[in-house]
């Protein structure tokens, strides 16, 4: 699962350079992606995640083992 968010299942993006002439050429929109280790109460060790900069203010405001819970319902992360 290469650049994509394990929290909200986000990707990269595809566009276009437009230069002054409005001559466009293709381009990747890439995410801020960070391998983070996380500490579960639940499970009492480190979970390490690839998670965007957004994933990780949701992991702040909603709780770990929380947010773990939607992104398996989702399909997005695989832990055992």
């Amino acid at each position: 699962m290469a650049k994509v968010c394990q929290v909200t299942g986000r990707k990269r993006m595809k566009g276009n350079n437009v230069a002054h002439s409005k001559l466009r050429t293709k381009r990747d929109f890439s995410l801020n992606l960070r391998t983070k280790k996380f500490w579960s109460e639940e499970e009492q060790r480190f979970i390490t995640l690839k998670v965007s900069a957004k994933g990780m203010r949701i992991i702040e405001k909603n709780g770990l083992d929380a947010t773990i819970r939607k992104a398996q319902e989702k399909g997005l992360i695989n832990l055992v």
